[in-house]
């Protein structure tokens, strides 16, 4: 076996990481222990400018490629696939699987042979009542591979996301009135005489699950005939319900029990990974690619501070998620519930990764307060520490894109001003106090969360997608041009932002009208004027 440590090699871009603070070291990892890892290779064309050619574009005209299609063309080369297969075996690594659609070969070997094949010193390190194998740093490969490689995933395996959901904390303030998720799509003005047949929502979980017992149980309740509810595992995840309503399982029945409730006749596949960069990756881009499934929606409700990512994490989630513009699939994720700090205690602000991601539909949260379909209500959700509030703001990782040019973003709190990409896009009912009656691990309960909005808008695009006959796809700049179909939201704030007149950084265009939005996607495109004639 060759020596991979005799070549040259070059720090793999985008790799460092640093150790979370307050974490504690505890020494090396064993090198005969069994890991994973994921190499991440170049794609023969990059999907973003096709996207951006696709959103130009009415929903209604475009045509997708079939995944089939997109792997030809956007895949990775079969000779790069190679070459980090050929490294694996000269560094004594198992291949486990390729895929040139996924751009994806994971690969199994010692925790020694890993470290090793990619220059990573890895150690064991407690945080909290979380062990975990961590590195500092950046990962290197050989130069004639370096080229190909986009990303290394997997070999630190801290947790990376959390879930976005809150449930009701009850106190000596009088709690509004909790909603199911149908109420919540009537108030909404959700279009009726559509169920979102046809449609795939894919729910990507990094952790929890849910019984059919559970699913069973609410349905029944709200007089709904129970959905198609299916599972699939990546990297290992499964299905495994803890059986206790405040763990993940309350974010799983959650996403599931919005988007069902509200699209009773799509189907729905819960997809389990483990909650790590490689997991999350994995799950995204097994999703994106599924031929079996073929999801024409995503919903995720789990992210984490810019702050706590690497920049090869942002590149290679980006490129997937404009991977999923380019066949069609709208891509929904949640904001974050720790308001403009998104939980960081810098005293800057933050935003929310992967909502921050410009090929995503981020959304945000409000406190809804309606007396059957009519709204009487809607503020910024701001609970404070106890509730929790909408996250939104100004990316640091990424540019302000073209489709929010007009849209008045402003510069970021933070030393600098910088003006990136805004979050939230959208936004919808979110708060704990005017949340939703799901049921998880045998009861009954109130839950809130930029979680439950991000399947909120999930099973309105399947909805919509249903009522037009094809897939909108990627919606950001068809709303960022017809702002009206939206309400705006106009008042409250989410710490270091304020709610006013069009978009804004805690609830972005605003919350879904459903009706207005089905006329602004089924309507043909404004007749260009002829130019004008010129003066003799």
């Amino acid at each position: 076996m060759s020596d991979p440590a005799a070549s040259d090699r070059i720090a793999l871009a985008g790799s460092e990481r640093t150790i979370p603070a307050g974490a504690v070291e505890r020494g090396a990892c064993d090198p005969n222990e069994t890991a994973t890892a994921t190499v991440v290779v170049r794609a023969k064309a990059p999907s973003a400018p096709r996207a951006a050619e696709l959103a130009a574009l009415e929903p209604g005209q475009r045509e997708y490629l079939t995944r089939a299609e997109f792997a030809e063309q956007f895949g990775a080369s079969e000779s790069d696939i190679a070459a980090v297969e050929r490294f694996a075996s000269d560094s004594g690594l198992t291949v486990v699987s390729s895929s040139r659609a996924r751009r994806s070969v994971e690969l199994s070997g010692t925790i020694g042979a890993l470290a090793a094949a990619f220059g990573a010193d890895l150690r064991s390190y407690q945080l909290g009542d979380q062990e975990f194998r961590g590195r500092k740093g950046t990962l290197s490969v050989p130069a004639a591979l370096a080229p190909l490689v986009t990303g290394v995933f997997g070999l630190d395996n801290r947790p990376q996301a959390r879930s976005q959901f809150r449930r009701r904390v009850r106190s000596a303030v009088a709690a509004a009135s909790a909603f199911t998720p149908v109420q919540v799509a009537t108030a909404y003005a959700f279009p009726t005489g559509f169920d979102g047949s046809g449609q795939t929502i894919a729910l990507l979980e990094l952790g929890g699950g849910f019984t059919t017992a559970d699913l069973k149980t609410y349905f029944s309740g709200l007089g709904i005939a129970e959905p198609s509810v299916s599972s699939v595992s990546v990297d290992a995840g499964k299905n495994a319900p803890a059986g206790d309503p405040n763990s993940a399982d309350s974010e799983v029945l959650l996403d599931i029990e919005v988007a069902a409730a509200i699209a009773p006749g799509a189907k729905i596949v819960v997809y389990f990974a483990p909650n790590t960069d490689q997991g999350f990756l994995d799950a995204v881009t097994t999703i994106v690619h599924d031929t079996k499934h073929a999801p024409t929606i995503l919903s995720i409700s789990w992210g984490g501070p810019e702050a706590t990512w690497t920049s090869q994490a942002f590149t290679n989630f980006d490129a997937a998620f404009a991977d999923a513009a380019t066949l069609g699939m709208t891509v929904l994720v949640a904001a974050g519930d720790s308001g403009s700090s998104d939980g960081e205690t810098d005293g800057l602000a933050h935003v929310d990764f992967p909502a921050s991601s410009p090929h995503v539909l981020a959304c945000g949260g409000t406190q809804l307060v309606a007396d059957g379909a009519a709204i009487e209500s809607e503020t910024v959700w701001n609970g404070g520490t106890s509730d929790g509030a909408t996250g939104g703001g100004i990316s640091d990782a990424f540019d302000l894109p073209a489709w929010q040019q007009t849209a008045n973003v402003p510069p970021s709190v933070n030393a600098g001003a910088r003006v990136g990409r805004g979050v939230p896009d959208v936004a919808g009912n979110a708060d704990p106090q005017s949340g939703y009656d799901i049921y998880v691990d045998g009861s009954a309960g109130v839950v809130g969360g930029t979680s439950a909005v991000a399947p909120l808008w999930a099973a309105l695009v399947a909805r919509l997608n249903q009522a037009v006959g094809k897939q909108l796809g990627f919606l950001n700049p068809t709303l960022y041009a017809s702002p009206s179909a939206l309400d705006d939201i106009v008042s409250g704030n989410n710490g270091a932002y304020t709610a006013g007149p069009g978009w804004d950084a805690c609830t972005g265009l605003g919350s879904p009208n459903g009706a207005r939005l089905l006329a602004l996607v089924t309507s043909p495109p404004a007749p260009v004027p002829p130019p004008a004639p010129s003066s003799p």
